[in-house]
């Protein structure tokens, strides 16, 4: 019988736990890419492109991520299509990272003060100039503590990724525990895991909410 010493259990727990980082990356960088566009259509004065990025937003925010997990990796297969679990993990925590940062990007752009548009327009900025030089820097300073919050969100969604065979943290674990017929070790440690990447952001979060609110008083 093969025995597992406790350091090779987090030795593989922590090779699996770049897999998580680097899931939770694409993730959100992914998803920063693809809310950019989805924004300027959000915020176009077509009522069909408001609409559809409505119904977007409806669609990933409104299903579970699993479902979305077994579409984009079983949906895709139906149309003889072969996608690894890492492409099929990426596209859907890409698209359901997207949904929502577009919804905190868009209120923090619609918290901003009406007057500053109409004060640009009499200074004579053009919509992409006010965007770029007076809304984005206020709106980004708004926007930053609920999208540090939401990354948090995004790290855990990426253990759904086991359930397509991607191989992450909590795949790892329930591998090593039918290895070892240890799971309250094995798991202890996998949420050991989360906590040492989720906490920071977490305090770090709070943190640019107070400051935020602090400088927001003054």
């Amino acid at each position: 019988m093969m025995t597992f010493t406790d350091w090779d259990i987090i030795r593989n727990l922590l090779l699996a736990g770049r897999w998580t980082l680097a899931l939770s990356l694409v993730a959100f960088f992914g998803g920063t890419l693809t809310t950019i566009p989805l924004l300027l259509m959000r915020m176009s004065r077509f009522r069909s492109l408001q609409l559809l990025v409505r119904g977007y937003c409806g669609l990933f925010q409104g299903t579970p991520l699993l479902m979305q997990l077994f579409l984009a990796f079983f949906g895709v297969a139906l149309f003889g299509i072969d996608v690894s679990p890492w492409a099929a993990a990426s596209i859907a925590l890409t698209l359901y990272t997207s949904a929502f940062l577009l919804d905190i990007w868009h209120g923090s752009i619609l918290a901003l003060p009406k007057g500053q548009w109409e004060a640009s327009r009499c200074v004579g900025l053009s919509f992409t100039q006010t965007m770029l030089h007076v809304i984005l820097p206020q709106a980004l300073r708004i926007a930053l503590a609920p999208t540090v919050g939401f990354a948090v969100q995004v790290i855990k969604g990426t253990a759904l990724a086991s359930i397509i065979g991607f191989v992450e943290i909590t795949k790892a674990g329930s591998m090593l525990t039918n290895v070892t017929f240890e799971p309250f070790k094995v798991f202890g440690l996998v949420a050991l895991g989360y906590f040492i990447v989720c906490y920071p952001l977490s305090r770090y979060s709070q943190y640019l909410e107070k400051k935020f609110d602090a400088s927001h008083h003054h």
